[in-house]
Parts: structure tokens; sequence; C-alpha cells
């Protein structure tokens, strides 16, 4: 019995094979950069805007897919798709032009899932109804990046919106059948176990379906590399790691997805936490700490 409910294994569930991401470009901003709420985005955001791998802005959505399936390559022939906006804020732009793209990105037959990654302050109601519309033709998912409901914390990382309007946005979203996915950070300068903990258990009874758990990194050319430079702060060490994130995972319900359990930084900024460029150690290690401590999802979990 696996010890969490993984995104292969609720692919596999539900559309009856392992879903492989195209990582997508829209070539929008986000009201962080732009002037509307700041222009130097939010502090651990580095230049492309958490959308590293995601194929090149200048390409229609059409070249984009087959660019980033040749990425994916042979180990997918065959396979289905989950074409996903990452890259900046998804939403930010107007409704003719979002329906353009998400249309174009849902129309091959292999893809399988829309997957828009996006702001809660960026979601009116013409675009949750564009949502809706195209929910019924293929599930959409929409993914929000809280990171932590401390408002102290919030504030420095510059993430410009109140925690209501979190709220407000998965209520709205669920009503319009879509489902959510929330990411979070582990190790947020400031931020003690129980901290993140208590951001995990709000995740989980906010409503949503998924959770994506990454860990803080330290990219070249943030705001947050300068403080690191400064020693404001440590990062977490892979021990540690594992430890917050099994205290996470078990205050989750059991059916939450988890689509993530650590995340990717492009290695060539990747300042610290260096142990993180190497993802099959950290997962292998992750796995291990879970079978040494007998993690399980939702083992703490309080309806």
């Amino acid at each position: 019995m696996s010890r969490y409910l993984s995104l292969n294994d609720y692919a596999r569930a539900r559309f009856g094979t392992k879903l492989y991401k195209l990582a997508l470009s829209g070539g929008m901003t986000c009201p962080n950069r732009d002037g509307t709420l700041g222009t130097r985005g939010c502090i651990f955001c580095g230049a492309a805007g958490s959308g590293e791998f995601a194929a090149a802005a200048d390409n229609d959505v059409t070249a984009q897919l087959e660019k980033a399936r040749a990425i994916v390559g042979d180990k997918a022939k065959n396979a289905r798709y989950i074409a996903y906006f990452q890259s900046f804020t998804n939403t930010y732009a107007p409704v003719s032009r979002l329906r353009a793209l998400y249309e174009a990105a849902m129309a091959p037959d292999d893809v399988a899932v829309l997957s828009i990654a996006t702001r809660p302050d960026c979601l009116p109601e013409d675009v949750v109804a564009l949502l809706s519309e195209l929910n019924r033709r293929k599930p959409v998912w929409v993914e929000l990046g809280l990171q932590t409901i401390h408002p102290e914390t919030a504030a420095y990382i510059r993430r410009g919106y109140a925690l209501p309007v979190y709220d407000d946005a998965v209520r709205r979203l669920r009503a319009a059948g879509i489902e959510v996915i929330t990411h979070m950070i582990l190790g947020l300068p400031g931020e003690t176990p129980e901290m993140m903990r208590e951001t995990a258990r709000y995740i989980g009874k906010s409503g949503v379906q998924g959770i994506k758990l990454q860990l803080l990194h330290v990219l070249r050319g943030t705001d947050l590399a300068a403080d690191y430079a400064a020693g404001q702060f440590r990062v977490l060490d892979l021990p540690e790691y594992c430890g917050v994130l099994a205290d996470c995972l078990r205050v989750l319900p059991p059916d939450m997805v988890i689509h993530r359990l650590t995340g990717d930084g492009a290695k060539r900024d990747l300042i610290a936490p260096l142990w993180s460029g190497d993802k099959k150690r950290v997962l292998n290690t992750i796995r291990r700490y879970f079978e040494d401590t007998d993690v399980r999802q939702g083992d703490g979990y309080e309806p």
C-alpha cells in the first residue's frame, strides 16, 4: 500500500495511464511585476517566473506542445499528457486571449488535462466562467500559489494578497466545478516546523483536491539570494526537509492528491540548497525516511 496518494497513482486510477507534463508558456506577466502590485515579483521568483522548464513563449501553443513532447521523449511513447501553463500568472490576460491559448493546448487528443498556474487574485468571474466551460470538454485544473498562511511570511515574500483572497478563489473555482491544486513552500525564512504544519492543515481543509509541496530554492538574481548571502536565514538540510515534509503529509486528508514532494530549480541558477540538485538521491532519501518512520498521509488528519 502506498504511503501517500501520488499524482501517478491518481492518474492511473482516473485516466488508466500515467500522465506526462508538457510545460507551456502563455507569454504573460504578473501583477507583482507589471507595477499593479509591484515590479520585483515574489522574493523567491526567478526570471522565468517559476517556469524554468516551459517551452519558449515565442512559438504558438501547437509548436510549444511539439517541442515539449520531444523533451519528454521516447519514454512517453503513446502517452497522454497534462498541458501545463506554468510561467508567471496564466490567467492574467483578456478572456479572448486566454480562450485561444487554452483551446489550442487542450485540442490534441493526447492531452488529457489542462492545468493552469495562477494567482488567487487573478481570477475574475469571466475567467472562471471560461474555465468552467472548458472543464465540460476536458478536465481543467487550476494551481494556486499560496505558499504560506502566515501573514508575516506572506509580507516578506511579497505575495501581494491576503489569505481571504485565496479562500474566495477556492470557493468560486469549486462552485464552478474546477479542481484546485495549492502550492506550498517548505523552509520559508522565519517559519518553524509547526508553522509549516499549520499551513498544510489549512490547505487540507480549504476544499482543494491537490497540493504541491516544494522546498525553498534560493536562485541567482532574486532578492531572496541577497538576503541569503547576507546571512539572514538558512535553508533546510535534507534530513530536516524529510521531517517537515512527513509532518505535513500526516495532517493532509488521505484522499488529497500529492502532485509534488519536492521541486526542481534550474541548476545553472541554484545557490541553495545544493542537495536539491540531485533529484534521484532526494526522492530515494524521502522514500527511505517515510519507510523508516512509517509515514502515512492522513495519519494525523482531523476533519
